[in-house]
């Protein structure tokens, strides 16, 4: 990992609803964004769709090897029945390199409660699988797509979570380039909590007939 400025952002399964919504606001603070996918054609038309909404090609699509080999920080978005697999074919790749897991451990048939796996997170799952040369933080669970794929300002905070301090920095300042507000949380088996409480949200989400809910840190 280097100190250097960071340019090129890869977001594997960037074309899902979060990966979408991540691209946009980077590409919109200036960095170079790559979607990723496993299918070209399915990341071409995303980035397409993305730079038309945008005004400009600022945001280009490839297969996920492909994105992975140059990007400056990766950024997995993929549902966590993929997690596993994505990060095995992408992991020589990564090396030295920060890794942002937005992956939350949900089962698919009772997504409201918490669902941990044995590794005790997804992300601590992650950096089983890439190993210590690869720097795995945990960021963005909690905030919704819709509030990503809107303009302006988001009402809910980002943790960020990671057992280097340096990785941890490096993604607070893109949650600060994301137009979000982020908190430093600590150590890579904090993300157990964070993980978590996507499912609290899920759950209030239903129970109160709403699509968007969030956490905000208070106390300043």
């Amino acid at each position: 990992m280097t100190d250097r400025l960071i340019l090129t952002l890869s977001i594997f399964g960037g074309t899902g609803n979060e990966g979408q919504g991540l691209a946009y606001r980077w590409a919109k603070a200036g960095y170079h964004v790559i979607i990723g996918s496993r299918t070209i054609e399915k990341a071409e038309l995303v980035a397409a769709e993305l730079n038309e909404r945008l005004g400009e090609d600022v945001i280009q699509g490839m297969q996920n090897e492909a994105a992975a080999s140059i990007c400056d920080i990766g950024v997995l978005t993929v549902p966590y029945s993929a997690h596993a697999s994505t990060l095995e074919s992408l992991k020589d790749k990564l090396k030295s390199k920060v890794l942002i897991d937005v992956t939350v451990p949900l089962d698919p048939s009772n997504i409201d409660v918490v669902n941990m796996p044995a590794a005790g997170s997804a992300a601590q799952e992650a950096q089983e699988i890439v190993g210590d040369n690869c720097f795995v933080v945990a960021a963005f669970q909690n905030v919704s797509h819709l509030h990503l794929r809107e303009d302006g300002p988001v009402p809910c905070d980002v943790l960020v979570c990671g057992d280097s301090e340096a990785a941890r920095n490096q993604v607070l300042e893109l949650v600060k380039s994301a137009g979000l507000v982020g908190w430093d949380a600590g150590a890579l088996p904090n993300a157990a909590v964070v993980e978590g409480l996507t499912s609290v949200l899920i759950g209030i989400n239903k129970r109160y007939k709403i699509k968007n809910a969030g956490f905000r840190i208070t106390g300043k």
